[in-house]
């Protein structure tokens, strides 16, 4: 991988492109057999980009990979929000870097980013019934902290809601 690798704030400029990634993620996890997201919701991605939560990694001034953080999830986290962690959310990688390990990358933006604003863990989820996908996470040091059905609730994204999904986290 080249050492042209910038993290940034998305853009609204880059909201096509980024719609497009999640599409062929999309028809790609469904043609592999696995868990797909229903749909998305468009309108958490702009809320994302607006709100400074979305960033990308650039390689050659192309955009590598899309992922969000917020910093509460009471919704999924349920008791054990405590207002401590960085949540990872909606990665999703461009198809012409798959395989290049950019979630590491992720990982090591986001553990330095929580340790610069204080916070105890990085936390993610992701569906329950993707084992190779729960599997990798934790290659990268996630502890498993349990399953959970999330809520049919607008406070959700559209894509979110009714999932069964597991909770992930590593502590700093």
């Amino acid at each position: 991988m080249t050492a042209e690798l910038q993290i940034e704030n998305t853009v609204p400029a880059d909201l096509e492109f980024v719609y497009s990634l999640f599409d062929h993620s999309i028809a790609y996890q469904e043609k592999k057999g696995a868990p797909v997201w229903r749909g998305y919701d468009k309108g958490a991605l702009v809320k994302d980009i607006n709100d400074g939560h979305q960033y990308k990694i650039v390689i050659q001034s192309q955009i590598a990979i899309v992922f969000s953080v917020c910093y509460a999830d009471a919704v999924i986290w349920r008791e054990m929000e405590t207002g401590t962690s960085v949540y990872l959310h909606r990665i999703v990688v461009n198809p012409a870097f798959k395989g290049q390990k950019l979630f590491g990358k992720i990982l090591a933006w986001t553990l330095d980013h929580a340790r610069q604003r204080g916070l105890a863990t990085v936390r993610m989820d992701t569906w329950d019934n993707n084992p190779s996908l729960i599997d990798y996470y934790k290659s990268f040091g996630f502890t498993f902290i349990g399953s959970y059905v999330t809520p049919n609730t607008p406070k959700l994204p559209a894509h979110n809601r009714n999932l069964p999904i597991v909770l992930l986290e590593i502590k700093l």
